[in-house]
């Protein structure tokens, strides 16, 4: 019976996954809001905190009336099932 509950608990998990794309490669997550610096970590696995790198993140196919648009360090955003994200990496010279 317990193995039955677990398996319902992760079924449930598996469910609430939303895949997004990233950089043109799709990314499974469970949040239903998203940071920019979440954003940035999907995109190239490090923080957006390094102060010699720029990132830029603009999104289309979006939730609600900003379908698309673009995220500054500090803000988040709702995602939606197919959501688009591209990130960019800028170093400063």
């Amino acid at each position: 019976m317990a193995n039955e509950h677990t398996q319902n608990v992760e079924n449930k998990e598996e469910k609430k996954a939303i895949t997004i794309i990233v950089n043109g490669q799709a990314k499974e997550v469970a949040e239903k809001e998203l940071s920019f610096a979440q954003i940035v970590v999907l995109a190239f696995g490090k923080s957006a905190a390094d102060g010699n790198t720029i990132f830029t993140v603009t999104y289309r196919k979006g939730e609600g009336k900003k379908p698309d648009g673009s995220l500054v360090a500090g803000e988040t955003i709702k995602i939606k099932e197919g959501e688009i994200f591209n990130v960019t990496e800028t170093s400063k010279s």
